[in-house]
């Protein structure tokens, strides 16, 4: 029996459609609350924003049982081949797309460049249970790239936004960030909640056991990523309204190359994969993986460095609005795939 979406997550979509039209409309109606909210900041970051992208990360981290990692060691090959095009062909492909759709739009080029150094490990998960993927291997891979994100996102900001930039002709584009930046933006939002995420599934399975963890604690925190993403949705929009209404072709400019990206990432490492003799389930946790961003980890390291209002925090905004359908749609293309090229 093919599995389903709750009704929640099935609509999210129809749900960032409406935190969008809400928090331009809050917006409008209240001028003061932008200020307000933007009152309520520390250096470039903004503490009614920090919770909801820190509470954003914290659910899907609990669920990653890190003692399956051997399950994905004990098949290298199909662990280089998902490293190589998650954090190798990935990253370029989103900078040669960036620059062919955006060239004249640094920000939002900049911004969808960070998109593309941050694999996805979140909702990941719920489009490999859709495609009923391996899930183990799902897990082992979120948890390799949650720990890969953790050391070397940083250093891969630099060397995009930095050293791989010019050679495209951007050398007008100053981009004023440090690793030291970087880092500091992704201890706070990765670190913060993974450490809290590691502490609380040792606690409980210590306390209560890994039977309530799975059965109580997780499906009780599981709304919080929603809720969270919308909440930080319903202010960012309310901060950014005006430009948002002035600007709405912005938003099909920056969908466009996330469309394209979705699609080239997803079909490569499905066919790869299938090279290397992976079967069904295990290539559907590959190329979901593959195909999905960290755009929670994205829109706070955008926020952090680049600022609230920057053109980089709206590219970061626009992904889930684009990542839900179009991966909605690379379920049911996955399941056409399997009919065709795995039936026996």
């Amino acid at each position: 029996m093919k599995k389903r979406l709750k009704f929640l997550d099935r609509f999210l979509t129809l749900w960032i459609f409406a935190a969008m039209l809400l928090g331009v409309a809050l917006g409008y109606a209240v001028p003061s609350m932008a200020d307000s909210i933007n009152a309520l900041s520390s250096g470039t970051t903004n503490i009614p924003l920090a919770i909801g992208l820190i509470l954003m990360m914290y659910p899907p981290l609990v669920k990653i049982d890190f003692k399956l990692l051997p399950t994905v060691m004990a098949k290298p090959k199909l662990l280089g081949l998902s490293l190589f095009i998650t954090w190798i062909v990935g990253p370029l492909l989103m900078c040669v797309l960036a620059v062919l759709f955006l060239p004249n739009d640094p920000e939002y080029l900049t911004g969808l460049i960070i998109i593309g150094i941050a694999p996805c490990i979140a909702m990941v998960i719920v489009w490999n249970e859709l495609a009923e993927g391996n899930r183990e291997l799902t897990a082992g891979l979120v948890g390799i790239n949650s720990i890969l994100q953790i050391l070397f996102f940083s250093l891969y900001a630099y060397f995009y936004l930095e050293i791989i930039l010019p050679l495209f002709g951007f050398k007008g584009l100053h981009v004023n960030v440090t690793i030291g930046q970087i880092a500091q933006t992704v201890g706070i939002y990765l670190g913060i909640p993974f450490a809290a995420a590691m502490f609380s599934r040792w606690i409980i399975i210590r306390t209560k056991g890994e039977n309530w963890l799975q059965t109580r604690f997780i499906p009780f925190i599981s709304p919080i990523t929603l809720i969270a993403l919308l909440a930080t949705i319903v202010l960012m929009f309310c901060l950014k309204g005006k430009m948002i209404v002035e600007l709405p072709l912005d938003v099909l400019k920056v969908s466009l190359p996330l469309v394209c990206y979705f699609g080239i990432m997803f079909s490569l490492m499905f066919f790869a994969a299938k090279f290397f003799g992976a079967d069904y389930r295990d290539n559907a946790a590959l190329s979901f993986t593959a195909a999905g961003n960290n755009f929670e980890l994205a829109i706070a390291v955008s926020i952090g460095v680049f600022g609230i209002n920057s053109g980089q925090a709206f590219a970061g905004v626009i992904g889930p609005l684009v990542e839900v359908p179009a991966l909605i749609l690379l379920v049911r293309v996955i399941n056409y795939w399997r009919a065709r090229y795995y039936s026996k």
